[in-house]
């Protein structure tokens, strides 16, 4: 037990466990309104199914060795682009409101950009370490640029800006930690921001989002319903909150309140003080894995540090897009808050890789 991380371990079960309440809060309206079940608390009883499959996932990558992952990160890779193709084959991928995201299962749907995530971060961790001389180089530098392409491509095609942004992001950052120069970094930065400004402004849905993020309230009934709704249910909330369960924007105001936009029920319910209280905890789990990249370094354990490195710059990219979204810093987008959403593939793939971290840091506290 003295091996485990618990400056890792326990906010994540603090964010688990009040996600967990928190989707059931949410949710209540949203079944009813499907008009499925008659229980209120369907989803929530769902979500804590997710949590223990994740358990299951997280005690897996727990007892893999982290050097796996370096074997045979093209094999993971491979596999996530894999389930990211076979979504456009007509009876496998699962199309809602125009996204085709999901590969449906029939019990389940699996949501295959969320693996991607990881298996990025792995990619790019092993590649980094093995081109480590080449990455200043135009070829060095190319490979990664490619799979990222091919890879955003794919997501685009569903559409999702939200989760391609990410995850250009993420690599960016990773290679950038791993050596490339400011120049290439420079050129990345530019090149992610022309296609994103493209993608949007030749998107007229997208361009709506963005003229309605400047003002909600004046498209209030269309495009801006989404964003306004979120802010006065976090406008509500005022310091302390109205008390959890007593949202009234989870009613049926506000969309997807036990995904997209359960940050701004928890701040209607707990307030301001509950939503700063929740980011100090997301804050305390990111600087307990940097912490732990860190050793790894010092421990001349380039991938393990570069892997949680990237972790826990996952997790703050999406926490923080998820935020912002919901509080109007930044325009609507489909994106979970890590390990608070309901969810399956996303909460079972961010409790996977908190399994992976706990691994490095046990690796790091074990003389083998």
């Amino acid at each position: 037990m003295q091996k485990l991380n618990f400056s890792i371990l326990l906010p994540f079960l603090t964010l688990l466990v009040f996600g967990l309440v928190m989707v059931f809060s949410a949710s209540v309206f949203v079944e009813e309104s499907l008009g499925r079940t008659p229980d209120p608390f369907a989803y929530g009883y769902k979500h804590l199914i997710f949590i223990l499959i994740g358990c299951g996932a997280m005690l897996i990558s727990f007892f893999i060795d982290s050097n796996f992952y370096k074997t045979y990160d093209w094999l993971i890779l491979t596999f996530s682009i894999f389930l990211l193709a076979i979504i456009f084959i007509p009876g496998i991928g699962h199309e809602v409101n125009g996204a085709r995201r999901w590969i449906d299962l029939t019990y389940i749907k699996v949501q295959p950009s969320e693996l991607i995530k990881f298996s990025l971060i792995i990619y790019i961790s092993a590649y980094s370490l093995r081109r480590k001389h080449e990455l200043s180089s135009v070829i060095g530098f190319l490979r990664p640029m490619l799979v990222l392409f091919l890879i955003a491509s794919l997501i685009m095609a569903q559409p999702d800006l939200g989760t391609t942004l990410i995850l250009c992001l993420l690599a960016v950052i990773i290679l950038f930690f791993a050596g490339i120069s400011i120049g290439q970094f420079f050129i990345l930065v530019i090149t992610i921001f022309c296609l994103g400004t493209m993608a949007i402004f030749f998107a007229p849905w997208r361009l709506a989002r963005l003229t309605s993020f400047i003002d909600p309230f004046e498209q209030f009934l269309d495009s801006g319903w989404q964003l306004a709704n979120a802010l006065i249910g976090s406008g509500r909330g005022e310091i302390f909150g109205i008390g959890l369960g007593a949202s009234i924007q989870k009613n049926l105001y506000l969309p997807e309140p036990h995904t997209d936009f359960i940050f701004s029920i928890i701040v209607e319910e707990l307030g301001m003080l509950g939503g700063l209280g929740l980011i100090a905890i997301f804050t305390m789990l990111v600087l307990s894995i940097l912490k732990e990249s860190n050793k790894c370094f010092s421990l001349g354990k380039t991938f393990q540090g570069l892997i949680c490195y990237g972790i826990a710059i996952l997790i703050s990219i999406q926490s923080m897009f998820n935020i912002g979204v919901n509080i109007g810093l930044l325009p609507t987008k489909g994106l979970t808050l890590p390990f608070i959403s309901y969810g399956g593939a996303s909460l079972i793939t961010f409790m996977t890789m908190i399994g992976v971290t706990l691994r490095i840091s046990f690796e790091n506290n074990t003389k083998i």
